[in-house]
């Protein structure tokens, strides 16, 4: 019974000895090209050599584990939580842009709270108690959108507020 190592070794001798058969053969078949031959013998064996001495330093090498780097990379990604609130103030003011309708009975009402919210917390405003102290405060153009005596638009289906003027009004409601 052989042991593992002597089959071991006849397995890894049978490429060199594959290769010597067949450099014995190219220098009786083409004795002219004998020392490409060789040299191509020479090289073949040397890569043999490297690559089963590579294999066995890598298999002597312990087990590689990620670097934290790797493992952030690789980590799949939380999914995105939408926030309720969020989406249907975006639906809002996409709406609130399109229309006049909407802008009135749709973003007008949050910016109301909003603004009398932050009024009266910032301030100590009532906007509806106190409109030119509020209309100081908000200034025109965020007050004439907030104000409760607002009329209703006579063309329901009217250009919303422009974004410039949205604009406008957030920033005067974080002004506050």
């Amino acid at each position: 019974m052989s042991s593992p190592l002597s089959r071991r070794t006849l397995r890894l001798g049978r490429f060199p000895v594959f290769l010597t058969l067949v450099l014995l053969g190219a220098l009786v078949v083409v004795p002219a090209h004998a020392e490409l031959a060789v040299r191509v013998y020479v090289l073949a064996l040397a890569a043999f050599v490297l690559g089963h001495l590579l294999a066995r330093l890598q298999g002597s090498l312990p087990e590689r584990r990620p670097s934290p780097v790797d493992a952030a990379l690789n980590r799949k990604p939380r999914p995105l939580v939408r926030v309720p609130e969020l989406e249907k103030l975006e639906r809002e003011v996409t709406l609130g842009q399109a229309t006049a309708f909407d802008l009135h009975f749709r973003l007008r009402p949050t910016l109301r709270r909003i603004a009398t919210e932050l009024l009266y917390a910032r301030r100590s405003i009532d906007l509806d108690a106190s409109p030119e102290a509020a209309r100081r405060a908000l200034g025109d153009e965020t007050f004439e959108l907030v104000r409760a005596d607002r009329e209703p638009p006579l063309d329901r289906f009217g250009r919303g507020i422009d974004l410039g003027s949205l604009g406008r009004v957030v920033t005067s409601l974080e002004a506050l």
